[in-house]
């Protein structure tokens, strides 16, 4: 799948900024980021939708590293609001107090509050309005699994559907709320080749549950409910575990299946930015090559170029058995562990709870392969990695 020209390559350096201003931004500060461009990384047919991201930061004093984050405060979509401002039956327009501030309900579900995310506490504070025997039974501990099966899938609003309140008033309906959360993402850029500028990599989130179509807050905010010139509320997170090796000459292995791809652009524009010397070796894997094989332009272009020295890519719908990342280090084990053994610093990122668990029992089963280990000297091997800082995740 080609990239669309509009995502470019820079050459420029930024020289770092010791204005102290820099570290003002925050959650309780955010800096207005303007939108300049958003591109659909995927090809037509995919069942993905990954969008690129460029914000400008123009003047703004605001710095990064690769491998740090940006989180992006976003609003909640208005057919959501709509929806549960017409369950309840409250005006859009009564004022609320969120701590010392007055404000319409609109603008409290709107911007300030997670009116989505459903929660044992989230039950818990509503079960305190309406008093229900079938809630209060799903609460005790010793119905948590049950309680959990009725979470997983739902919102806030099945609740309020599904176990309705006689009459709750608007400070009721926000005082079983917490603040909207910031999300974080790995930022997809170096400051080095993109001056003044942050870009992102996200996965748009889509899916029907319960009869409902559902929608992530931050990632349909980021498709569709900003444009090209809108500014949106963004501040930067340090990733102090999660940088390149202080030595350029020093040899590195990504892998970043799907959106896990973000930081490893970052990293290799940062090497191509800094003349490294050091290898790089990617490996990259998602369903499909013809619709999703993320900045695959740019990766052809790093390794014609030498600086991307190894490429290894996995679709795992493209043929009738699946294969993944893992599946791909194990093919490659012998030079995979002696990249290891002469220095390579290894990086995941990606999905915590199936793929980074898999690519670590894939990494210590190749320890202990290559390195004709025990499983117990395996473990102790892959420990000390971690020790020395050359085995790092970024894994959400």
């Amino acid at each position: 799948m080609k990239q669309p020209d509009s995502i470019k390559l820079g050459s420029r350096a930024l020289k770092s900024n010791p204005n102290p201003e820099t570290l003002k931004f925050s959650r309780k500060n955010p800096y207005h980021a303007e939108l300049l461009e958003r591109i659909k990384l995927n090809g037509e047919g995919s069942a993905k939708e990954t969008i690129h991201l460029e914000f400008k930061l123009e003047e703004s004093a605001l710095t990064y590293e690769a491998g740090d984050s940006l989180a992006v405060l976003a609003h909640n979509a208005d057919d959501v609001v709509k929806d549960l401002i017409t369950l309840t039956g409250l005006s859009p327009d009564s004022l609320v107090q969120i701590k010392d501030e007055s404000v319409t309900l609109l603008h409290a579900l709107t911007c300030q509050l997670d009116i989505t995310t459903l929660s044992a506490s989230v039950i818990k504070r509503y079960n305190e309005i309406v008093d229900n025997k079938e809630l209060e039974n799903l609460l005790k501990p010793e119905n948590k699994p049950d309680l959990q099966k009725y979470i997983d899938g739902r919102e806030i609003i099945d609740l309020l559907c599904d176990y309705p309140a006689d009459d709750i008033s608007a400070d009721s309906l926000i005082s079983i709320m917490r603040k909207l959360p910031a999300r974080l993402y790995s930022i997809a850029s170096s400051p080095k080749a993109h001056p003044e500028e942050v870009h992102l990599t996200v996965g748009v989130v889509r899916y029907h549950s319960h009869g409902r179509k559902r929608k992530g807050v931050c990632s349909t905010y980021l498709a569709e409910r900003i444009f090209k010139g809108n500014k949106a509320k963004v501040y930067v997170t340090s990733n102090k575990k999660f940088k390149l090796p202080a030595n350029n000459e020093t040899p590195i292995i990504m892998v970043g299946p799907g959106t896990g791809i973000a930081p490893f652009r970052a990293f290799i524009e940062e090497r191509k930015a800094t003349n490294a010397k050091g290898k790089n070796w990617l490996f990259f894997g998602d369903q499909h090559y013809s619709t999703d094989f993320l900045y695959q332009n740019e990766w052809e272009k790093y390794l014609d170029e030498g600086i991307l020295t190894k490429l290894d890519v996995a679709f795992s719908r493209d043929q009738k058995e699946k294969i993944y990342v893992q599946d791909r280090m194990l093919e490659k084990s012998k030079e995979l562990f002696f990249w290891i053994e002469q220095g390579a610093f290894f990086y995941v990122c990606g999905d915590a709870n199936h793929m980074a668990n898999d690519v670590d029992s894939a990494l210590h089963k190749i320890i202990e392969k290559e390195g004709g280990l025990e499983y117990e000297d395996a473990k102790s091997y892959v420990k000390k990695l971690k020790d020395e800082k050359r085995y790092l995740r970024d894994v959400y």
